[in-house]
């Protein structure tokens, strides 16, 4: 494949952020086969934003030639209190459920490793965590933290400081070329880059993707005063706040019953989570139309070719919200109907989810 093109699909959204293009440039020009990373902590039910999301990336990925893992960060959900923080019962779920859910989204294990973390811990991976450690000050770990979903400043178990450091030395146990999340864990792989230079590891390239903004209304979180801007806006899709997510085996019914609750004010863009699922799911692909179906009282069935088409629509009041929320709902039932029925043939998976995540 031609070398601009693979550059292309790695950077293509979600993708927000190359560390750095010109590394990535280099990569693909010295390695036919480079190795990436996703890591997640096994901590609930798959939705859009952690699910498909990936998906839509890791399948770039796998066109550009890259060979993609899907980590399974068993340690770091125990450290996190994450499933009740019942080590065996996080590994049982990784291995049944969360490995399904990727799979039914497209991601078979032929194409993808998933990869237990605690398997590959030998003596030289806890020798590269001190070592880390004592590269790293104790305040620059605080501020790694927010990895977690913590703020800098809350109160967790000692346990927690040695998260960063074992994320960056998963990624130097891998060998990885590439390592790949959502903007929310851009620190730590800032730090794993500027300690892979002390500790003469290799220094990845970090493709960081948007994260999808959940269903309710998000707010910012707050103002930096140093940099004179408004912090980035609160409110991604997360399952731990189920109003604010579809997951990937939701029925038409409920999908359609948490669109239609979904906050989407009439004339408005930013912040607007339906119109981003639009314009990060539903319309990513070029040339891929929203349908839009309504009586002809309201201005009859309509066929958007492309986001921009949509967003001016919508922006002028052209489009009603009920209507970009019953046309989302159907294409994004059609989108899910694979992993439904993957699911529906093995309600066993479903049922371990849901006993794990009482405890959670």
């Amino acid at each position: 494949m031609d070398l601009e093109r693979k550059i292309e699909l790695v950077s293509r959204p979600p993708t927000e952020e190359v560390l750095t293009k010109d590394e990535l440039r280099s990569l693909f020009e010295t390695n036919d086969r480079p190795r990436h990373y996703i890591g997640f902590e096994i901590s609930g039910k798959i939705h859009v934003g952690s699910g498909v999301m990936t998906a839509l990336k890791i399948k770039d990925f796998l066109e550009a030639g890259v060979k993609p893992t899907i980590f399974l960060a068993d340690f770091h959900t125990w450290i996190n209190n994450k499933l009740g923080g019942d080590l065996e019962k996080i590994r049982e779920v990784a291995r049944g459920y969360f490995t399904a859910g990727f799979v039914s989204l497209g991601l078979p294990e032929d194409k993808v490793d998933y990869v237990l973390a605690s398997e590959l811990y030998d003596l030289g991976y806890w020798s590269d965590v001190i070592r880390i450690s004592k590269a790293t000050t104790l305040a620059r770990m605080q501020r790694c933290m927010v990895i977690m979903g913590r703020t800098e400043g809350e109160a967790v178990e000692s346990a927690s400081m040695l998260y960063p450091a074992m994320q960056a030395a998963d990624v130097f146990r891998q060998d990885l070329d590439i390592v790949h999340a959502g903007m929310d864990q851009r620190k730590v792989h800032v730090l794993a880059r500027e300690v892979a230079e002390k500790l003469g590891k290799k220094k990845p390239v970090a493709v960081h993707a948007h994260l999808l903004q959940g269903l309710q209304q998000a707010s910012r979180m707050g103002y930096d005063v140093d940099a004179r801007k408004d912090l980035e806006i609160s409110g991604k899709m997360s399952k731990s706040k189920p109003g604010s997510c579809i997951y990937i085996h939701d029925s038409v019914e409920e999908i359609s019953g948490k669109l239609k609750d979904a906050y989407c004010p009439p004339k408005t863009i930013e912040g607007n989570p339906v119109m981003e699922l639009c314009e990060y799911v539903l319309m990513r692909e070029e040339g891929k139309p929203l349908a839009v179906e309504r009586p002809a009282k309201f201005g009859g069935n309509a066929e958007f070719g492309s986001i921009a088409e949509l967003k001016k629509a919508y922006s002028e009041g052209a489009l009603h919200p009920m209507d970009l929320k019953g046309a989302a709902a159907r294409e994004l039932s059609a989108l899910l109907a694979p992993c439904r029925e993957y699911f529906a043939k093995r309600p066993e998976l479903i049922a371990q989810i849901n006993e794990a995540s009482v405890t959670r």
